[in-house]
């Protein structure tokens, strides 16, 4: 079986599987990914847990944005990260923080870093990186 079955196969398990959806980086301006991602997914069925420091306290989808993942005393299936690809180290303590820890982060499109994927690899997280989670739910979803 090669890698890319493998990756499918996996975005299809956590597109079928996953509720809960943490968004590292959300935004509150709709023309960019970081809102209009989150907004497709929350009117597919999907909660959103907003996450952003920049707009902690606000609300959206339903949800107060928290300054960090860490703050978020609930179960969370999905982090979609919407981070630039250098930045990632800075938020692996919070993404390990987690309690409980996510079954899955996702790396939007354009963002990936290995050593990253590795260290959460390593603690039973699975990593998708680079790849779009609204483009995916509409090719193996819609």
């Amino acid at each position: 079986m090669s890698d890319e079955t493998d990756i499918e196969a996996t975005v299809r398990r956590i597109l079928a599987a996953a509720e809960v959806v943490a968004v590292l980086g959300a935004h509150v301006e709709p023309r960019r990914p970081a809102f209009y991602v989150p907004e497709y997914l929350f009117t597919r069925g999907y909660r959103i847990l907003p996450v952003n420091p920049a707009f902690a306290g606000r609300r959206q989808w339903g949800e107060t944005f928290a300054g960090r993942l860490s703050e978020l005393r609930e179960r969370v299936d999905v982090v979609d990260v919407f981070r630039r690809s250098s930045l990632l180290p800075e938020h692996l303590e919070d993404l390990l923080a987690m309690d409980p820890a996510p079954r899955w982060v996702w790396f939007q499109l354009g963002v990936r870093h290995d050593g990253v994927a590795t260290a959460l690899r390593k603690k039973g997280i699975v990593v998708v990186q680079d790849r779009c989670l609204l483009a995916d739910h509409r090719r193996f979803r819609s």
